[in-house]
């Protein structure tokens, strides 16, 4: 008989630890997610700190397309706001528009010969396709991570530890129209 309680409590140990490893693996994808939205971040507000600047050369060159700057700066201020309010969903609509709207400015730009010349406007050009080019990797890794997270969170027996444990899936950084898929093309 003393055996039989042995053997209840080598189970029990053996499900307590089990419970412990899964939810520590869990939060450890949780957090390799977060720090996956944050290296978005930090690219996103660099981008961010790059149109004013990018806005400003243009000024001088362009001053018949205040509209066009002014969309710019509009999409620019809203992806701001909605990356400090942390909806990814609302943020990637407010990318595409942001996106859309520095393609405006791009084509507008073309017909002024000064502007592309400009040394600023050049420099400015290459940090912003760098940029560019950044927030592209970051968006892959971020996804990759909230995939694994997902998968944690969805597979049996993780689920059930997840779902004790409160955990969310996360969200992918989608693309969702074929407009926003573009490349950016930023030349001058």
């Amino acid at each position: 008989m003393d055996y039989l309680i042995w053997i209840l409590i080598g189970i029990v140990g053996v499900a307590v630890l089990w419970w412990i490893a899964t939810y520590n693996g869990l939060v450890a994808r949780r957090n390799e997610t977060k720090n996956a939205w944050s290296q978005i971040d930090v690219q996103l507000k660099r981008r961010y700190d790059l149109i004013p600047n990018l806005v400003e050369v243009a000024k001088g060159y362009m001053k018949h397309e205040r509209e066009t700057l002014e969309a710019v700066i509009r999409a620019r201020q809203q992806c701001v706001d909605l990356k400090n309010a942390g909806n990814i969903g609302e943020l990637v609509k407010a990318e595409g528009a942001l996106t859309r709207s520095l393609r405006g400015l791009f084509a507008v730009a073309e017909g002024y010969p000064e502007l592309k010349a400009n040394q600023n406007m050049l420099s400015l050009q290459e940090e912003l396709t760098s940029t560019e080019n950044r927030i592209g990797f970051a968006r892959q890794a971020y996804n990759d991570a909230a995939m694994r997270l997902n998968n944690a969170i969805e597979q049996f027996p993780g689920s059930i530890v997840a779902g004790m444990g409160g955990f969310k899936q996360a969200e992918f950084f989608e693309v969702e129209s074929a407009e926003e898929r573009k490349v950016v093309k930023v030349s001058f």
